[in-house]
């Protein structure tokens, strides 16, 4: 009888404002995948259902397979024959870690399947060896808010950071699409001593009001200078969700991951109508939007033995 495993990873924000490619959290909503050892399935078989499923690889070039295939390489183990079920709720290039769930699910499903001889950490450097940096990766397998801070030796230090009860993640996501290679594209080269100086004092005024809640300091902390204003130009009614989102109640907004989805920090008893000013702002504009209150998903990926 075919042995199967059920992954299910959160979204992700990723650098939050100034915490660029160092910090991110992992929110509610998730991307399912489940893995079945079956030789009859050939070497891989992949359904994807849900959210945008049409545009989701299903042979070999699938980013869950080739993070499943990718555990058993680097253990020197041949790769089994799998099928894959893939279950989508979190949108394709908007920002909200969908390739991250992919490797996530992928490392994690091989790991169960081989009875989980690798522990957290070699399963997080595996996943950040792929995704090739640690803000989205991080929190979507650990959960929570995340800092990582890259060492010397290509290691990763993780630190957790209190997220007070009282911030609730608003998300607005549009019909549109921005790829990380083009966030990129639009970042300068290098930065001023003064730009470095303003993204480490906001950083730390950032981790500090996450963690005890102060609306004083979150409305100043979200500020950035090293990827946000190059970036918002590439996002079309920025400035008016970023106005309407602030006059809901919203301590600040900022891009989610690379973009296009804007990530507004509210006070739990605002978060309401800062979604809903989010979107009507986005809607105005002519742009077709969809605007969710999430929370911080505390657990991380999770997985269990298929039914």
């Amino acid at each position: 009888m075919p042995i199967s495993v059920s992954v299910t990873v959160p979204a992700t924000t990723a650098n939050i404002g100034p915490g660029f490619d160092c910090l991110g959290a992992a929110l509610t909503l998730y991307n399912r995948f489940r893995f079945t050892l079956d030789p009859a399935a050939g070497q891989v078989a992949i359904e994807v259902r849900g959210l945008e499923a049409n545009r989701v690889a299903t042979d070999g070039s699938n980013l869950a397979y080739k993070a499943f295939a990718s555990y058993f390489d680097q253990r020197g183990l041949t790769v089994p024959p799998v099928a894959i079920a893939i279950d989508l709720d979190v949108p394709l290039a908007r920002g909200l870690g969908s390739s991250s769930t992919a490797i996530v699910g992928g490392l994690l499903g091989a790991n169960a399947l081989c009875e989980s001889p690798l522990d957290q950490a070699a399963l997080v450097a595996m996943a950040i060896a792929l995704e090739g940096h640690p803000d989205n990766v991080v929190p979507a397998l650990i959960g929570g808010c995340q800092l990582a801070v890259a060492n010397d030796d290509g290691s990763s230090t993780l630190c957790p950071i209190p997220w007070h009860q009282e911030i609730t993640p608003v998300v607005a996501i549009p019909d549109f699409e921005l790829s990380t290679a083009a966030a990129r594209q639009v970042l300068p080269a290098t930065y001023s001593r003064a730009d470095a100086i303003f993204n480490t004092a906001h950083l730390g005024l950032l981790l500090r009001g996450l963690e005890t809640g102060r609306g004083d300091w979150l409305r100043v902390a979200m500020g950035d200078r090293i990827h946000q204003p190059y970036r918002q130009t590439l996002i079309s009614g920025y400035e008016t969700v970023t106005t309407a989102a602030i006059e809901a109640g919203a301590y600040g907004l900022v891009i989610s991951g690379a973009g296009p989805t804007l990530l507004a920090l509210a006070p739990a008893q605002a978060a309401v109508q800062v979604r809903d000013a989010m979107a009507a702002a986005w809607q105005q504009s002519g742009q077709s939007v969809t605007a969710q209150v999430l929370a911080l998903e505390t657990e991380g990926a999770s997985v269990s033995l298929a039914a």
